[in-house]
Parts: C-alpha cells; structure tokens; sequence
C-alpha cells in the first residue's frame, strides 16, 4: 500500500488563543504547535496499515519552514517520505488554495512514484475546522471519498471503511485509489521512541513551492468571546453554613 497524509500545524490543545491588533490573525508568539489530533490518528493508521500489507507512508504538510516540526514527528512515528509545500508563512491559505496546492503536488509525486492506494486527511482541522481540504482534493482527483471514519480494513481488492453514526456504523466499501477523513478515536497514536526521535532527525524533507493562487476568501476579522468569570463563594466555614446551603439549594429549585 502507498499511502499519503496530509497533516496540518497548529496551535496545541488548550493554548490560550490571542489576536493581533489588528484583528486579521492569531498571535504566534506565545503559542506551542502540535500536529492536528485527526491527522495525528491518520499518520497512526497509515503506519499500521503498511506494517501489516508493506508499503510506505508519505506525509506531506502545506505552511512555512516551521511546519517541518510536525513532518520529523510524523518520522519519529514510523512515517518514510515527507513533503513540505512551502508558502511564505505570512498568510493563512483558505481551503481552496490548500486543496489547489496539495492537489499539484499529488499529480507531480504520482507522477514520479505512482498512484496513491489511500490519501488520508483529518475529519477536519483543530484551527478552523474547515472540512473542505480533503474534499476538494478528492473531488478535483475524481476519486471516492468518505469522511468520519472510525475503522479501515483493507482487502485484497477492497478497502472497508467505517463511519461512526447515532445508531451504529455506516460501511463503505471502495477500490482504490480512494481518500477517507480520518476522526480522532480510531486508534490511539503510538509515542516516538528514543530511536524514533534521533532517525527523525535525519529524515530527508522534499520542498515544494505552493503555488501563487488568488485567495477566494477574504478575512474580515477574527473574534476571541468574552471570558466568563466565575466567583466562589464561601458559605461558612462551620456547622452554620449547612443552613445557607439548604437555602441555596432551594433558590435554585434543588429541594
């Protein structure tokens, strides 16, 4: 199996998210990057997949010089090839130049290499979650494509694959060459070993231009909601204050 992932960087869970002044961006300064859960389970499952069939597992990211980060991650966890498609970092590309973007440069590595069984991209992004990228990719090859898969199984002339519903699984069954969004759960991603991490050091990364596409899209502005504040109350600090909890439990229709 030749398989391809895209992944994405961005902001680690739980980051504090500033905006710049002038409303247009993120600020970066104070920010620790991570590669998109999804993407990190799809990096996971395309690993698993060539352990047990053979293959190789390239990994390819759109974004600057520091997006190379999340490639020698995807290294350090059994990935083989990877691909940086480089834009000046200054600007955040839409969902169309991304899809655009990755799109040239799955024809020009297929072209060199060879068609792709599977092409992976996260459910959606941990950012903007755009769920457009791996669509319009799919879409523009002409290739089937699933989203919120949970389960791939891969057969001699069928790849099966599972989406997660209210009442049970959805079944898909596809020949290849095809492209799944992968969702966060379908396996929990392996931690880099010691050795993985000094090999990733050394991992070659192939950089390619993004292309210079008009954006569709134009950013008005970002909004960051206003912060809720709780206050705690203490209600006492002895036998006295079960009274005033029975009477608040009775405020709030508790009793």
């Amino acid at each position: 199996m030749e398989i391809l992932v895209c992944v994405k960087r961005v902001p680690a869970p739980g980051s504090r998210i500033n905006v710049t002044q002038d409303g247009l961006a993120v600020d970066t300064s104070n920010l620790g990057f991570t590669t998109s859960p999804h993407e990190e389970c799809a990096v996971e499952e395309a690993v698993r997949i060539v352990e047990e069939h053979g293959g190789s597992v390239t990994v390819l990211t759109l974004g600057s010089a520091l997006s190379e980060e999340q490639l020698r991650y995807a290294a350090s966890v059994g990935a083989n090839k990877f691909v940086l498609v480089e834009t000046d970092g200054e600007h955040d590309s839409d969902a169309q130049q991304t899809a655009e973007a990755i799109r040239e440069t799955v024809i020009s590595l297929e072209a060199s290499h060879g068609i792709f069984d599977l092409i992976l991209f996260g459910n959606e992004s941990a950012d903007s979650s755009g769920y457009q990228v791996g669509i319009r990719v799919a879409v523009s090859l002409d290739r089937p494509m699933v989203n919120g898969i949970k389960n791939i199984d891969v057969g001699d002339t069928q790849i099966t694959a599972h989406r997660e519903v209210d009442n049970g699984y959805e079944v898909y069954s596809l020949k290849a060459p095809a492209v799944f969004g992968i969702k966060e759960g379908i396996n929990l991603p392996r931690y880099p070993t010691m050795k993985g991490r000094l090999a990733s050091k050394k991992a070659e990364i192939s950089t390619i231009s993004a292309s210079a596409s008009v954006a569709s899209q134009q950013r008005v502005r970002l909004h960051r909601p206003e912060e809720e504040t709780v206050e705690t109350t203490i209600l006492g600090n002895d036998a006295t204050a079960a009274v005033k909890i029975a009477d608040l439990l009775e405020e709030l229709d508790l009793l």
